[in-house]
């Protein structure tokens, strides 16, 4: 079959998702194991949202609401869009993807930073086009030399906002410095996947971007600190007709129906995340000042997650921790070899890690 297949197919390295927790406790005989390298809200969902899953299991012999009509309601009056402003995917990954479908094509070029989301780099070397990536400077993105890359060939500039891995962001005169003078046809992805981690103050507006600029499309999820990872659904904001570009390309029942509910619920529970993210906040301080006794460098973050330099290489100190039940992301296929990143976890979780890094250190 390979004779047949896309040769672009074989540019790209597949994606190697972590073992399961069971399994590594079989494998290396532990009886407790901690996952922190999926970026994930170690939090399950609250009561309420568990509680409209339960509901939503009594229709799923239906197919879902192709449109996600009532959660696209919602979003659209809490964000003060028209509703025909919304695309909704399997995960934010998935509207990655029909963005790259929609406007890439053999030889066409597109513009990301170095290192970043690894499916920026997938989806676009799938397409055919010619990756144009611009390293970070000081672990922020280069918008001035990632603007001087933009060529008459560019179709889609890909901006993590905050970014993964380096979990730095993007201000408005950043941002608005990048779009003065950019050609009107390159599309402006700007994906922020952890819009709900940021407390800073001259974080982007992007939304109000979208009144003036017809190409940007803004996504977010509900897999990070909605705690929705397992059901996958995410959504993208951008004019209507951008929208209607990708709407061409959806499948018609992507997003399925407990997604739907579990996503709704989440919107009307705002007490229950509004605590959440204080414990975030709490916790990644609780962090910052335990590495730096322990004479770690790490790069302040605004997601849920923290950039951890380490003495060793990073393959080996993430097989050390293993071996004590901890699972943390080896930035080595970043290029980064020196590097961890770590999720932030429970208080329980967060001391383990801690112990566990002054053991093997």
């Amino acid at each position: 079959m390979k004779k047949v297949a896309k040769k672009t197919i074989f540019s790209v390295k597949p994606y190697l998702p972590g073992k399961p927790i069971e399994e590594v406790k079989r494998e290396l005989g532990l009886k407790n194991v901690i996952k922190l390298a999926s970026n994930e809200n170690p939090f399950p969902p609250s009561p309420k949202v568990c509680e409209a899953i339960k509901r939503a299991t009594q229709i799923i012999n239906r197919y879902p609401q192709g449109d996600c009509y009532y959660l696209r309601e919602a979003l659209a009056k809490r964000l003060k869009l028209d509703s025909n402003q919304f695309i909704f995917g399997n995960g934010s990954d998935e509207l990655i993807v029909l963005a790259v479908k929609a406007f890439v094509g053999e030889g066409d070029e597109v513009v990301l930073a170095k290192p970043s989301f690894l499916i920026y780099d997938i989806a676009s070397r799938i397409a055919g086009a010619k990756i144009k990536e611009v390293p970070l400077q000081g672990f922020h993105y280069d918008l001035k030399k990632m603007k001087a890359a933009v060529s008459s060939k560019t179709k889609i500039v890909f901006l993590g906002n905050p970014d993964n891995p380096a979990g730095t962001y993007l201000s408005e005169v950043d941002v608005q410095n990048f779009l003065k003078g950019l050609r009107k046809d390159v599309l402006v992805f700007i994906d922020e996947a952890y819009f709900e981690f940021v407390t800073a103050k001259d974080y982007v507006n992007s939304l109000a971007l979208l009144k003036t600029h017809k190409n940007i499309i803004v996504t977010r999820t509900f897999s990070k600190m909605y705690g929705l990872a397992g059901l996958r659904i995410g959504y993208g904001m951008a004019n209507k007709e951008l929208i209607d570009i990708l709407d061409r390309i959806r499948e018609p029942f992507n997003v399925n129906s407990l997604a739907q509910a579990a996503a709704l619920a989440c919107l009307k529970d705002k007490a229950h995340f509004k605590a959440v993210l204080k414990d975030y906040i709490e916790q990644k301080q609780t962090l910052y000042k335990a590495l730096t006794k322990l004479s770690f460098e790490y790069e302040e973050s605004f997601t849920n997650f923290i950039l951890i330099k380490t003495k060793q290489k990073a393959a080996d100190i993430s097989k050390l921790l293993l071996k004590k039940g901890i699972i943390v992301r080896d930035m080595s296929v970043w290029g980064m070899n020196h590097y961890i990143r770590v999720t932030i976890g429970t208080k329980q979780e967060n001391k383990k890690l801690l112990n566990a890094l002054e053991d093997v250190t």
